[in-house]
């Protein structure tokens, strides 16, 4: 609950400079989108490229200041994937496996 209304929080904020500033907005974000590829880029010299949570939350808030249109240019994932990550975090949010602590029928005044 924390991290989705943290990444409510960041969209909003990060939404108001695009309206004050227009298109200097949009270029601003794909340099931070590059900065945030370079830093993963050298977190991981060694085999694939593995993106953290906070990598992928990064990422979703920049996309909402850059055009679709320039997405594929721009970001090292397709906006399908951007998707899929949205999807897993709700369902994560949504899913309340460890409240659950034991499965069936409750016990019976009897049964004590």
């Amino acid at each position: 609950m924390i991290v989705s209304l943290l990444y409510k929080a960041t969209r909003k904020l990060s939404s108001v400079p695009g309206v004050l500033l227009g298109r200097d907005t949009a270029k601003e974000a794909e340099l931070l989108v590059l900065r945030h590829q370079n830093a993963v880029l050298r977190r991981q010299i060694v085999g694939p490229v593995r993106y953290e949570p906070a990598d992928r939350f990064w990422l979703a808030t920049l996309s909402s200041l850059i055009p679709r249109c320039r997405w594929p240019e721009i970001f090292p994932v397709t906006p399908g994937t951007l998707l899929a990550w949205h999807r897993r975090i709700i369902a994560a949010k949504w899913d309340h496996n460890a409240q659950r602590t034991r499965t069936g029928r409750p016990p019976t005044e009897a049964a004590h």
